[in-house]
């Protein structure tokens, strides 16, 4: 007879408050075993958004071209290519294509029933590897009778088919047909992702990381490992001024102005006045906007956007010097520049050389305390923070990354993280100096992100919080930090020398180091993970033309192909999804993304190329992930509950 000790004994004490009877352990047990072996679902990857909402936002509900994938499969024999593009149309964007169809003068009647037997049908496919419990929370409560009796109805076949036509006729004839397909739309979207990770980097260079932060507060499953762009919005939202000046000097870099102003309501006016006050007759030729054609600025936004630009920059370096001198295990002295420049020459001293400036005019700066912000300075930062620290939506956004977020995460056998894992070029891994000693490999990420968890929830005025505060700015662009992955960030030299060799950014050696599969067996056991049959999954790094996003012989997938605008000449592609099914992983590269009204009125699809497939010889069944071995774990922790209630030793509740 199995033994039960008396720890054990407490914990099935409280299992039987949820499960009273023999007869209701029994049946949980016989259903968990049986979604044990059903296939895993579909996760999905997606990295380094960088505000490109309308790309996202049409891959979010193409599923990377899964969704298509289905349609083609399910209705090769009967339906044209033409009718099965208007059909994905149609679950993309279902209120968008019906006002369209609509306007065209086809047969409704005929359209409404060929459709909904064909979203029937679709979603029939979509949910066989789901019980129908899971299907049935998926489902809108307001039609969740019909579409249950639609799936699952009348088992003679000629009964099944009758009764089936006569709940699509009634649905037309009521005319509810355009809000039910509306709903099966977005159902089928919703079921067809089990599970999105998104591997870091929704803010900046596109001009909508609120909107992408919108959709995913509103997805079904979602969590994020936080890329460097993020957590420098997490500390600005924190109040850490020299986050803060990065925010907007990136914003108006990249003439992105609107997330601040409309989309969080954060006013940069008194910075705007400063600027036109301090650097009105500075024309700051490297500092100028970075915008696509389409974008029609006046030359005098150009001017005033370069002002303002150069305003946030300067205040940025004294910020950052400040901060580095705070505190020295840093290591990060190679930042301050400002106590390096010549002033009257024009020049700058780094790594030995001498620099000339392509701009003389620096009229806030101290050439004896280069790193003081002058009152007028002082006095723009404060109110700036304070509307960062204000602003509602803002903090509402961050508090969902903290919750839905995390710096790594182990999933299925799969490290996900933005960066890197610091490395040497012997491949050893980094130690790094903190405020309570060294750290390496897992111990220095878990550290990482304790911090800056303290640092936006800690008590305030404490010495906790003041030190979070401050290690965002860390983590968004140290030399170790595991959301950077460079030995030094160049944007002084970017904006104030021609030289270009200045502004290389040198990788850290895990990026070479990663393409070997020992390599990969060596973070996974440190992470936890089984040696050989795990994987990373990470962004940050353009994936240049040419080059692999698939390394150390399938075990690597690097996930960052250039939604944002800005790197797409370099990577040829405009990003890459990562889908891992019960089938293996499939690697896609996607080409640029009009609008959703072309999506809608052309039916044009993001496409999407499948770059590398990694097929297994067996199936993947939900027992062999991470949610089928807490299955286990509670159908082990039932059967003694069986034993216990069959034994005396618990009485059942009945």
């Amino acid at each position: 007879m199995m033994q039960i000790s008396e720890s054990e004994l407490k914990y099935l004490r409280l299992l039987s408050e949820s499960y009273g009877t023999i007869g209701e352990a029994s049946t949980e047990i016989i259903n968990l075993m049986a979604i044990q072996n059903l296939p895993k679902g579909t996760e999905h990857f997606i990295s380094d958004i960088h505000g490109e909402y309308e790309s996202f936002l049409h891959i979010l509900k193409n599923a990377s071209g899964v969704i298509k994938l289905k349609i083609d499969e399910t209705f090769a024999d009967s339906a044209t290519p033409e009718e099965r593009r208007t059909f994905a149309t149609l679950i993309y964007y279902p209120e968008e294509k019906l006002e369209l169809i609509k306007k065209s003068g086809i047969d409704l009647h005929a359209f409404y029933r060929k459709t909904l037997y064909r979203l029937i049908t679709l979603l029939g496919i979509v949910t066989v590897k789901y019980t129908r419990s899971y299907v049935r929370k998926q489902i809108p409560k307001e039609y969740a009778y019909i579409i249950e009796e639609l799936l699952y109805g009348a088992t003679e076949a000629q009964g099944k088919a009758d009764y089936k036509d006569s709940i699509i006729e009634s649905i037309i004839e009521i005319n509810v047909a355009d809000d039910f397909i509306t709903k099966m739309a977005e159902l089928i979207r919703r079921i067809s992702v089990y599970k999105l990770h998104i591997l870091g980097d929704i803010f900046d260079r596109g001009p909508g990381g609120d909107i992408v932060l919108d959709a995913l507060m509103k997805h079904h499953s979602v969590d994020i490992q936080w890329g460097n762009h993020d957590i420098l919005w997490m500390g600005a939202a924190a109040g850490n001024r020299a986050c803060i000046a990065n925010v907007i000097r990136i914003c108006t870099r990249y003439d992105n102005l609107h997330t601040l102003e409309v989309g969080y309501g954060i006013s940069i006016r008194p910075l705007v006045i400063f600027a036109m006050d301090t650097y009105g007759d500075d024309p700051c030729p490297n500092f100028k906007p970075i915008v696509s054609s389409k974008d029609a600025l006046y030359a005098s936004d150009f001017n005033s956007l370069a002002k303002v630009s150069k305003a946030i920059a300067i205040i940025q370096f004294k910020l950052e010097g400040q901060l580095i001198e705070k505190h020295p295990y840093y290591e990060m002295d190679a930042l301050r520049l400002l106590h390096k420049v010549d002033y009257k020459n024009a020049t700058v001293e780094i790594d030995g050389r001498t620099y000339e400036l392509n701009n003389k005019y620096f009229p806030t700066i101290d050439p004896d305390d280069p790193y003081r912000l002058t009152e007028a300075e002082e006095a723009v930062m404060n109110r700036l923070r304070a509307a960062f620290l204000e602003s509602e939506v803002l903090q509402k956004h961050v508090q969902f990354l903290f919750a839905k977020g995390s710096i790594y995460k182990c999933s299925n056998n799969n490290l996900m993280f933005h960066g890197c894992v610091p490395m040497e070029e012997d491949g050893s891994f980094t130690m790094v100096k903190t405020s309570g000693g060294e750290a390496s490999g897992k111990a220095w990420f878990d550290y990482a992100e304790r911090i800056v968890r303290q640092g936006y929830f800690g008590e305030e005025g404490s010495r906790q919080k003041e030190r979070g505060v401050d290690f965002f700015w860390y983590l968004w662009c140290g030399y170790k930090s595991p959301l950077f992955g460079k030995k030094k960030i160049t944007t002084f030299e970017r904006c104030f020398i021609e030289d270009e060799s200045t502004w290389v950014e040198e990788k850290n050696p895990y990026y070479k180091l990663s393409e070997q599969e020992e390599i990969v067996d060596k973070i996974a056991e440190e992470f936890g993970l089984p040696r050989e049959d795990s994987h990373i999954i990470n962004g940050h790094m353009p994936v240049s033309k040419g080059k692999n996003p698939v390394r150390a012989n399938g075990r690597t997938f690097v996930i960052d192909g250039g939604f944002a605008k800005a790197y797409q000449k370099k990577t040829g592609v405009a990003g890459y999804s990562l889908i891992y099914n019960s089938y293996g992983f499939i690697l896609t590269a996607h080409e640029p993304f009009e609008s959703a009204e072309i999506a809608v009125q052309e039916e044009r699809d993001i496409l999407s190329t499948t770059v590398a497939k990694q097929n297994i010889t067996t199936r993947i069944l939900n027992k062999s992930t991470d949610t089928g071995m807490e299955m286990q774990d509670k159908i082990d922790s039932l059967k003694k509950l069986l034993v216990a209630y069959r034994s005396g030793l618990i009485k059942q509740r009945a």
